[in-house]
């Protein structure tokens, strides 16, 4: 047994702090392990030479700065982490290692509002398909990050709201795919998840303060602060498609009239361009048609793009975030709607704010959400299992 402040529990403390940071990271350079966990030079080299033999890390020649360097990641066959993205009409499943490394991926249409029970049995298949094919062994398997579109209530763990998945009343997701997987499931809403995948993949990388605006059939949004998802106490906050910009406006499925959502989201901004399009266009379309030239779908995007600006100026103005990164299939339309989004900003944010931030488009894609899900799953599982055979291999130094 260690005893409190003694040399071995100490000792474990850092592994566990250098063991955190790679988990969290990917891969950092023994430097930027030394900067994100204050440990010395000295102390960070020596953990990771006992990391590396006890085989919990690999260590590649890399560079930084025009520098030699080592890179530590966590080992390839250290774990396994699933990812599970619904969104209102797909199902994405991916597979990765504790290296940040995707093994396997795949995405099908699916109705989500339909059924909770379909959606759960696609998925449970879905996932079997995938660990058969990659061929990895289930006792691996670190656990599940599950995204939903839609608010979790932080202590049910129930989707927050009944207008939203109608399909889903009274289910709880994390409990009923842990009830079909046997292996721990985090869950979060598609947003949040959306945040975690730029954040560490994506166009977010290397920032600390940042929101994923997601524009799709709603509008949400994923809050990182201080390099942490905030999902404020009941799990509600981002919900940026609620904030009130007309009175009068339409009315909005939560009830109240004006909503960005309703000027935004794909079930109010279609309709509009139907009498002249036809009734099957979709988001992608519009972006597609815009991209060509098409002067209806330009006109829309760039309206959109202006409601939105004006929510992201609200945000500015409270959270002061260094960068907003936009996400869902209007992303794709780039300065179409990031030129309309950024004149807002500028227009209506405190200037100080304005000044400060920048508006990129998601890089991630489709796959934000799914890879923010094994984000999700990385950042919650815990650092012991991964230091029983470093810690093993170190005991005689301790007896």
């Amino acid at each position: 047994m260690e005893t409190p402040g003694s040399q071995s529990s100490l000792h474990r403390a850092n592994l566990e702090r250098v063991v955190r940071a790679v988990r969290l990271a990917g891969s950092l350079t023994q430097a930027e392990i030394a900067r994100t966990t204050g440990l010395s030079a000295a102390t960070v080299s020596n953990i990771v030479r006992e990391l590396k033999d006890g085989g919990t890390v690999q260590v590649t020649p890399t560079s930084a700065g025009g520098r030699r360097a080592r890179s530590v990641s966590l080992s390839g066959d250290a774990g396994i982490v699933i990812g599970v993205d619904f969104g209102h009409t797909h199902l994405r499943v991916a597979i990765g290692n504790l290296a940040h490394q995707v093994l396997a991926e795949e995405a099908e249409p699916l109705d989500v509002d339909a059924s909770s029970t379909q959606g759960f049995d696609r998925a449970e298949e879905l996932v079997n398909r995938l660990i058969e094919a990659t061929g990895v062994d289930r006792s691996k398997i670190a656990g599940v990050g599950l995204g939903v579109p839609g608010p979790i209530d932080v202590e049910s763990g129930t989707l927050g709201s009944t207008a939203i998945l109608p399909g889903w009343t009274g289910i709880k997701p994390a409990e009923e795919l842990r009830g079909r997987l046997g292996v721990p499931v985090h869950v979060d809403n598609d947003a949040n998840l959306g945040a975690l995948g730029e954040l560490v993949w994506g166009s977010g990388r290397g920032v600390r303060d940042l929101a994923y605006i997601k524009i799709a059939s709603g509008v949400g949004a994923g809050l990182v602060i201080n390099g942490k998802i905030y999902r404020g106490p009941g799990g509600t906050a981002g919900e940026i498609g609620h904030i009130t910009l007309d009175e009068s406006g339409p009315v909005c499925r939560c009830g109240n009239r004006g909503c960005l959502e309703t000027f935004a989201a794909a079930r109010y901004v279609l309709p509009l361009l139907q009498s002249s399009h036809g009734t099957d266009l979709t988001m992608e379309g519009v972006v597609r048609l815009a991209r060509d030239g098409d002067p209806g779908c330009r006109r829309v995007i760039a309206d959109v793009g202006r409601h939105v600006g004006s929510g992201v100026a609200n945000l500015c103005n409270l959270l002061n975030p260094s960068r907003v990164v936009l996400g869902g299939d209007l992303a794709e339309a780039g300065e179409l709607v990031l030129g309309p989004i950024r004149e807002s900003v500028g227009r209506y944010a405190i200037p100080s704010a304005a000044r400060r931030l920048s508006i990129l488009p998601g890089a991630l894609g489709g796959r934000a959400e799914v890879l923010g899900a094994l984000a999700l799953a990385l950042s919650e599982m815990g650092d012991s299992t991964l230091l029983d055979g470093t810690l093993a291999a170190a005991a005689p130094a301790f007896t």
